[in-house]
């Protein structure tokens, strides 16, 4: 039987922090640097506090992040668990489910996107995707730093805006639950502490990368389909 078959509850103990995260390291097809092979979600996070220094850290990989016409949409609404007032404000912003697990998190976060350009008021449709861009260079930084982070689609973004009078041009885009890795035991829920154990999967890059047409697997990401040459410039 493999290790992803095996249910938590069937170990003799607890899994420890250094196995999960050996079985949480991603099986890549190709090497890769470590903090994209390390990085993973979790929800259970321990009590130790995020210093104002590691913060800063974060926020200035995220800050360095590529955007379109430099415009660098994205705002980070941070509460730290110290805040009670604060921290409690954007728990409440998130939905149920991500309330009764997040609430262990040490630092809480919401992403926001400027919707429009600066250079001229018009629609910046890109908004998401930078930041994204964005959060992808504090997870790798996070990753560096030993620290983990889950980030949430399940918030309410209208109750975002009001809690924490967040400008018209602008729109709440997802949570963050950032610290320290905790012990999977410490979720009520089952699946969710099956989920924290189990090993990480992706879809085949033949699923993911065309060429030519849309749903022709690209032949460089198919080891079993033929090479096309390419020819030379002249």
């Amino acid at each position: 039987m493999s290790r992803s078959t095996v249910e938590p509850t069937q170990e003799a103990h607890p899994p420890d922090k250094d196995e999960v995260r050996k079985r949480k390291r991603a099986p890549t097809d190709v090497p890769l640097d470590e903090s994209i092979r390390e990085r993973w979600s979790p929800r259970s996070f321990s009590d130790r506090p995020v210093t104002g220094e590691e913060l800063r850290t974060l926020l200035e990989a995220a800050r360095w992040a590529p955007s379109s016409y430099n415009e660098q949409p994205w705002r980070f609404i941070v509460a730290l668990k110290d805040d009670r007032e604060r921290f409690e404000r954007l728990l409440g912003c998130l939905d149920e489910g991500n309330r009764e697990w997040a609430r262990n998190a040490p630092v809480l976060m919401l992403t926001v996107a400027k919707r429009v350009f600066e250079r001229n008021g018009r629609e910046n449709r890109h908004a998401f995707h930078d930041v994204g861009l964005a959060m992808g260079n504090l997870l790798n930084q996070a990753t560096e730093m030993g620290l983990y982070v889950h980030q949430m689609a399940g918030i309410d973004p209208e109750g975002a805006r009001e809690a924490f009078d967040v400008p018209e041009r602008f729109e709440v885009v997802a949570g963050v639950a950032l610290g320290h890795l905790g012990d999977p035991e410490q979720l009520d829920d089952p699946g969710r502490r099956k989920s924290e154990v189990s090993e990480r999967s992706r879809k085949p890059l033949g699923d993911l990368v065309f060429e030519g047409t849309w749903g022709e697997t690209a032949s460089f990401v198919d080891p079993e389909l033929p090479d096309v040459p390419h020819e030379e410039s002249p």
